[in-house]
């Protein structure tokens, strides 16, 4: 099967120093970009994080310190893979909680500009799990019936990832699925945007999910003490909120988001205060059809005012 695209579509697996996204690296990453002919174009690049890599996490992906000693840093390459991801829609597995916010953050620590702004979001395991509930190891041999040998090796998971979303789109062509509000819909169709759609199932603001979007689209919080409240109403309550996370161990993604959400907080205020204050400005009243000036008038002027 081929895949209907508007434009091309980046599958991309990371692996990582941990599963950290504000303190963690990354130490390899791997693209598969499909594009709007169905031809496919890989990236695979090993990456020095800088920081040393955990023996447990080198021991679930196999990469290890002195694999990547000589490797460039994610800052040199940065440019090279943004460019090489160009304008696509973006795919993984388990990478809208992941592997997004996770590029993100190297992005944005390297100083390259790199906008999620219009693209769509295919999460492949949101899928399985919605729909079958299980591993990518598990999916590749359910709907691929293959041995998924070389797990957590990038390329190879990321092919994978490819493969398993073909052979969904196959299988549940013309199956419903029921949501838990009763709705029944054809989610799994040939179209990424309606992948996207079914695939981001919390509505994240910032993909690290600590901001989420509600049922009336309003942004809340979504850990802590406040969670479950809308942002508007903490910022009005605690304006010092926004300081505490600029200032505390968070996604700089999530902090980017956080500023841009203050700064509309802040001028919605300012307007709603202008307003009112223009509503209690006292009213002069101006005569429209004013007395004509008399001989009198004038006498009484020059008396009260002239020499």
């Amino acid at each position: 099967m081929e895949l209907k695209l508007k434009r091309p579509l980046a599958f991309f697996d990371l692996e990582t120093t941990g599963v950290n996204i504000a303190t963690d690296k990354i130490v390899e990453v791997s693209i598969l970009k499909v594009n709007v002919d169905n031809s496919e174009e890989v990236y695979t690049r090993r990456i020095n994080p800088q920081i040393p890599i955990p023996v447990e996490s080198s021991m679930f992906h196999g990469i290890y310190d002195e694999d990547i000693k000589d490797a460039p840093t994610f800052k040199d390459l940065a440019k090279e893979i943004a460019e090489f991801i160009g304008d696509s829609d973006l795919a993984g597995y388990n990478s809208n909680k992941f592997d997004v916010p996770m590029l993100m953050e190297e992005f944005l620590a390297a100083g390259v500009e790199f906008s999620l702004e219009g693209r769509s979001f295919v999460d492949v395991q949101n899928i399985f799990h919605q729909m079958e509930q299980r591993t990518l190891k598990a999916a590749y041999k359910f709907y691929c019936g293959k041995s998924l040998d070389n797990a957590h090796q990038a390329e190879d998971d990321v092919r994978a990832t490819y493969e398993v979303l073909k052979a969904q789109l196959s299988k549940y062509e013309n199956e419903s699925y029921t949501d838990k509000h009763g709705a029944v819909s054809y989610p799994v169709v040939n179209d990424v945007e309606a992948l996207h759609k079914f695939t981001n199932l919390t509505k994240p603001v910032d993909f690290a999910g600590r901001f989420v979007y509600d049922e009336q689209d309003e942004v809340c919080i979504n850990f802590g003490k406040h969670k479950g409240r809308r942002l508007t109403d903490v910022f009005e309550s605690e304006p010092s909120y926004y300081a505490w996370m600029q200032n505390g161990d968070f996604p700089l993604y999530t902090k980017r988001i956080l500023e841009k959400l203050w700064n509309e907080y802040k001028s919605a205020r300012n307007a709603q205060k202008q307003q009112i204050a223009k509503k209690d400005e006292p009213k002069v009243k101006v005569e429209t059809n004013p007395k004509p000036i008399t001989s009198d008038m004038l006498a009484s002027l020059q008396n009260k005012f002239g020499k």
